[in-house]
């Protein structure tokens, strides 16, 4: 090839490889992204200055500088508490000079000589707000006080723009103490206080001139979560982050020169005082609204945005119900307490909540003697064992999972086992010999008669037959924490902790025919013109079968008509219940249903002095034990007597053919009798013992020549045994305590 040739070979090699860089590279060639790049600047430039020109600072403070109180009402719309806005602004002269640089070190070391805006921190807050990431930008002192006077809390660009510009206009139109202070001022601290003054006086008693140092350096930490950083109600987790808080910011005080080093170091962390009811809330005002709180913050509505004001949020709480249900605490118990004579008196302390069983909704609840002198809501406390009121999820267990005894024997109302107080319960690697409520032994009894005298034996037995880990299943299902409960034997008579609330919620499943009841507060919550809060359907799906539900209803009627819980026998409607005593008769239940109304109340030995342990009722009102059969049963009855009102046509509409609560057969007649065999115990059997010629099942045969009382257990079986009256520690299984007798 000549070198003509080779010269347009080559030239058509050039022409290929600029027709190759016309396709992509025309449109990415260095000068056009460089002129792109400035473009964008020169756009954002332009833009931000007319966003400065257009922005003024606002002529007045925002709607929360000028807050409402929230209003919280009745099922019938009338008002049942109102909740105040609670702030003090002070001047910065009273705000003592270090107490003004711990909130500094806290937030903005550089807010002295800034500008008023962190450009790299609020660069990161719109990146972070864009990628739905919430409350995770840095901003500066000027930022946040803007953000609080004059702005809103919603987490969007266009607002985040104009704090920018504003916050750099405040900067050069105010000072920086007075920007300081308008900050302090206007910031959230928890507990309902907005401001210094009024967090002082919530967290220490003091006014904000006689803040400590250290006490300012809490205040300044807890501004980065208030709701996770209050001592009082923070988990560990929660107090370890406050204190590596407070400790940063002390030593950004001397890094700042700010604060001596030696005086640093002899700094102790200042623990809070708890807090201190509004005296708007007392009575069983303060529970309730306490709990619609809790309720609206799961859904999303922080503390700040509560304690912000201007919330209309009503509760399904019915008046005359919730009056109904402190006169019935009042005369069947605290009217009988006198702590002048009994020292034990002091330590009772009931707790109650009613349910709507069609609806979800909690339309009464007593929280206990006045949310000012009892802060804790026995309502909602779930570290009391809920005893024998447990039984029924084991029964609901075995027909839901068609299970049977260790012979192959179906286990439903009819089924027979031995009622032996302290008869070991077979197939269980962890031993275990419950006795029954004063040692009494039933010999061979029906699941019917086993429910309606709680004996514990019994139930032990079927629980390990079913399956302990089914058990806690279903435990879950129905509303209760399974996750803190352990698959031990001594779990089937109720030694997990739980709520008069919690169980509420599981017999009100059982009442709806198996449906899930989710109990709830609050039926509508809405600030202002916003939107109405997205409140989740208290009525879930099917969790029981409907049979299933039903029979255990039906054994359940049968506690009231000849068991333990006669006491809340009444005709004029039906009623179907079960009552609970637990270990050392720390607590006391019963929690009862009718098809309209469902009912838990708990009574609980909470010793009057700090730190207010778990004691024994025994004694209290001047009688022994105190059983669920006792002052429970009687406040259940006299609530429920008075709440239902008229209202007493509805009768169980039952889908089973088992149990107490269903018509027994005909009586055999003679011809019958002569050619049938010797029968087992019929479903509605009620007394507490078969006729003798009720044979128990073979798998249970065995057991009727089981050990006497006062026989001891092989030591293979002693591991988990509870002594009479005793306390026995059991790890891992709910407080750690036996539930003893049963009711």
């Amino acid at each position: 090839m000549g070198r003509a040739e080779a010269r347009r070979a080559q030239k058509r090699g050039r022409r290929r490889a600029k027709a190759k860089k016309r396709g992509v590279g025309r449109f990415f060639t260095f000068k056009k992204l460089l002129g792109a790049f400035f473009t964008v600047c020169l756009l954002g430039i332009v833009g931000f200055v007319g966003l400065y020109l257009f922005i003024d600072v606002p002529a007045s403070a925002n709607g929360q500088a000028a807050a409402q109180s929230n209003v919280y009402k009745y099922a019938d719309g009338s008002v049942l508490a109102r909740t105040g806005f609670n702030r003090e602004s002070v001047p910065i002269s009273d705000i003592p000079k270090d107490v003004q640089h711990t909130f500094v070190a806290a937030e903005n070391k550089s807010f002295y000589k800034d500008s008023g805006i962190d450009l790299k921190g609020t660069t990161r807050g719109i990146l972070n707000t864009l990628r739905g990431r919430g409350k995770q930008g840095g901003s500066t002192i000027t930022q946040q006080f803007v953000k609080n006077y004059y702005l809103t809390q919603e987490q969007t660009v266009s607002r985040k723009l104009k704090e920018i510009v504003i916050s750099l206009k405040v900067d050069q139109k105010l000072g920086k103490n007075e920007i300081l202070a308008g900050y302090i001022n206007t910031s959230y601290y928890g507990r309902g206080a907005y401001g210094i003054e009024a967090a002082a006086q919530a967290y220490y008693g003091v006014h904000t001139r006689d803040l400590t140092v250290a006490q300012g350096a809490y205040l300044a930490s807890l501004l980065q979560a208030p709701s996770q950083y209050d001592w009082a109600s923070a988990t560990d987790a929660g107090r370890k982050r406050v204190q590596a808080r407070w400790n940063y910011t002390l030593d950004n005080m001397v890094e700042m020169h700010w604060l001596d080093a030696g005086k640093r170091q002899g700094l102790k962390f200042p623990v809070p005082d708890d807090p201190k009811p509004s005296s708007g809330l007392k009575g069983q005002k303060g529970y309730l609204v306490k709990l619609a709180d809790q309720e609206l913050e799961k859904q999303g509505v922080t503390e700040e945005d509560l304690a912000a004001g201007g919330w209309t949020v009503t509760l399904g709480v019915e008046k005359k119900r919730q009056k109904a249900m402190e006169s019935a605490v009042k005369e069947k118990l605290t009217s009988k307490l006198d702590p002048k004579v009994r020292d034990v008196d002091a330590d009772a302390q009931a707790g109650a909540v009613s349910v709507d069983p069609k609806t979800g909704h909690v339309v009464a609840m007593y929280g206990g003697k006045g949310y000012l002198e009892h802060y804790l809501n026995n309502a909602t406390r779930a570290d009391y064992q809920p005893a024998s009121t447990f039984k029924p999820l084991i029964l609901a267990t075995a027909l839901e999972k068609n299970s049977t005894t260790q012979d192959g024997t179906p286990i439903n109302p009819s089924t027979v086992y031995d009622g032996t107080s302290r008869r070991p319960v077979k197939g269980s690697a962890i031993g275990f010999a419950p006795p029954n409520e004063d040692e009494k032994d039933y010999g061979p009894i029906s699941v019917q008669t086993a429910m309606n005298n709680s004996v514990n034996s019994v139930f032990a037995q079927m629980g390990v037959d079913v399956g302990l880990e089914k058990v806690r299943q279903t435990a879950g299902q129905l509303g209760m924490d399974a996750e803190k409960m352990s698959s031990r034997p001594a779990m089937t008579l109720g030694s997990m902790g739980a709520s008069p609330l919690q169980m509420a919620g599981v017999y009100a499943t059982l009442d709806n025919h198996g449906k899930k009841i989710t109990p709830q507060l609050v039926t509508h919550a809405q600030r202002g013109e916003e939107d109405p809060v997205d409140l989740p359907d208290p009525v879930g799906g099917q969790v029981l079968n409907r049979t299933t539900a039903d029979t255990v209803t039906s054994v359940l009627t049968g506690v009231v008509k000849d068991g333990t819980g006669t006491a809340v026998r009444n005709t004029d409607y039906d009623i179907a219940g079960k009552t609970g005593t637990s270990d050392d008769n720390k607590s006391a239940w019963f929690v009862g249903y009718t098809p309209r109304l469902v009912t838990a109340v708990g009574l609980f030995g909470e010793d009057a002095d700090a730190p207010h342990p778990q004691v024994t009722l025994k004694g209290a009102g001047g009688g022994g034990r105190v059983n669920g059969g006792g002052y429970p049963a009687e406040i259940w009855a006299a609530y429920t007597q008075n709440a239902l009102g008229d209202d007493l046509t509805a009768r169980f509409d039952l889908d089973t053919d088992m149990g107490a609560g269903v018509a027994p057969p005909p009586s055999p007649t003679p011809t019958e009798t002569e050619e049938s065999e010797s029968p087992s115990p019929s479903p509605s059997e009620t007394s507490e013992s078969p006729s003798p010629s009720a044979s128990p099942s073979p798998s249970e045969s065995e057991t009727s020549t089981s050990p006497s009382p006062s026989t001891s257990p092989s030591p293979s079986e002693s591991e988990d045994l509870p002594l009479p009256g005793g306390d026995e520690e059991d790890n891992g299984n709910g407080n750690g305590r036996h539930p003893m007798l049963g009711d």
